[in-house]
């Protein structure tokens, strides 16, 4: 493992908007006490169904005009980019702009500004004098990262990830390369989703059996327990600032964690159902580059998100991987905030981040009858545990078209 302070990367900041808190603090605090961010909409076109809506000052940050003539992913985008800076104590004056990079990670794009667009022409007898000049800016791939760049006075690189629900995960690993290679000396990397706002996602996952239902939508997402029936679709964001250990300790930074590992791998087998040998090979290869042993690992946040296939092939890896590891818990945030697609690796790795500090694993609630071919050692269900001391967190997420990602982070220790 690199030892050089100018080689290690670390994590300084952290901001978020999610479906049940719009800060860390609070964040964790509900994660800790099992609360539920879902609730039911009444979406256009589709109907109802429980999903995950974020609540935050949208004009904190950005004022109303701006809002109007960006994105739900650029405003949550800004909001949080704005609010990991804050957390890291770090005015921007520090770095050259020309050096600071901004990558974002992304599910989708664009298909919430086309449906509502559409709807509008339809309106006026599909008339196309009616479709905004702004739809070409709304819906390129880079703009959530370009809407933060703009907001915040950055020159350096920005681009989106797109890495279905890994690129939140990618989107981090990125970063680290990046001031690793020298490109960036900073970096503000994390994962954004408006899905929320799309019918088409809602029917496709419904076409698929994929989508959750139950009739209380808090009940709804239920990763692991043997009546779970689909996926609970939210919206969430999710922004890490990103340094090198050495510029962290110069200035004095309060460091949140190290990033000491990370793999991506993929299926090559099919569009949308996972395979736990790949998953397995993903988090081996990340405890390789990390020089860690599966025991060394404290915490294995997973990615399952409710689906009967899913959540048992990554149970499966799970147990191949640490089989000889009994001291590692399992925890879950899905089941709290539904699925944040291209954020929720990040969204979940920030309520994760707190252990280092309190010692604490929050839990995967709405387990009332456990699978049997999900039960995993120490899988903390229902309650908060004690662990008496996190060390080394391991994040998973995966995504469709057969992509993995698992990202190591350590505690830091002066």
């Amino acid at each position: 493992m690199n030892t050089s302070t100018q080689h290690r990367i670390v994590i300084t900041g952290v901001g978020l908007a999610s479906p049940n808190a719009d800060n860390k603090k609070d964040f964790r605090e509900k994660l800790l006490q099992g609360i539920s961010g879902i609730q039911e909409i009444d979406l256009r076109y589709f109907g109802k169904a429980p999903a995950g809506i974020c609540t935050f000052p949208e004009t904190k940050h950005r004022k109303k005009k701006e809002n109007n003539r960006g994105t739900r992913a650029g405003c949550l985008g800004v909001y949080c980019a704005h609010e990991a800076l804050i957390d890291a104590g770090l005015d921007l004056s520090y770095y050259d702009p020309d050096r600071i990079g901004v990558y974002i990670g992304l599910t989708e794009h664009g298909t919430v500004e086309t449906e509502n667009e559409v709807y509008n022409i339809s309106r006026y007898n599909y008339d196309t004098k009616y479709w905004t000049h702004h739809h070409n800016p709304r819906t390129v791939l880079n703009n959530p990262a370009g809407e933060i760049t703009m907001s915040l006075g950055i020159t350096g690189p920005h681009y989106s990830i797109g890495a279905a629900c890994a690129a939140g995960n990618a989107a981090l690993i990125q970063a680290a390369q990046m001031i690793q290679l020298g490109d960036v000396e900073m970096a503000l990397a994390g994962g954004i989703s408006e899905s929320v706002g799309s019918f088409g996602i809602f029917a496709s996952f419904k076409a698929q059996n994929a989508l959750a239902e139950a009739d209380d939508p808090q009940k709804a997402s239920r990763p692991f327990d043997l009546d779970r029936n689909g996926i609970v679709i939210s919206e969430g964001a999710c922004v890490y600032v990103i340094e090198s250990l050495e510029r962290a300790i110069a200035r004095k930074a309060h460091i949140l964690g190290e990033i000491v590992g990370y793999a991506m791998n993929s299926d090559a087998r099919d569009f949308v159902l996972p395979y736990g040998p790949r998953q397995a090979e993903c988090m081996r290869l990340a405890l390789r580059r990390a020089g860690l042993q599966p025991a060394d690992i404290d915490l294995i946040n997973t990615h399952a998100t409710g689906t009967k296939q899913g959540d048992i092939e990554e149970c499966k890896a799970i147990r191949e991987v640490f089989g000889d590891a009994p001291s590692t818990y399992v925890n879950n945030t899905k089941s709290c905030i539904g699925h944040a697609m291209g954020a929720a690796g990040v969204l979940e790795l920030a309520g994760n981040l707190p252990a280092f500090e309190d010692n604490l694993v929050h839990p995967t609630i709405n387990i009332d009858h456990l699978d049997p071919e999900c039960d995993l050692p120490n899988l903390v269900a229902n309650t908060a545990v004690d662990a008496g001391s996190i060390s080394v967190i391991l994040n998973n997420s995966f995504g469709m078209v057969g992509i993995n990602s698992a990202l190591i982070v350590r505690k830091y220790i002066a």
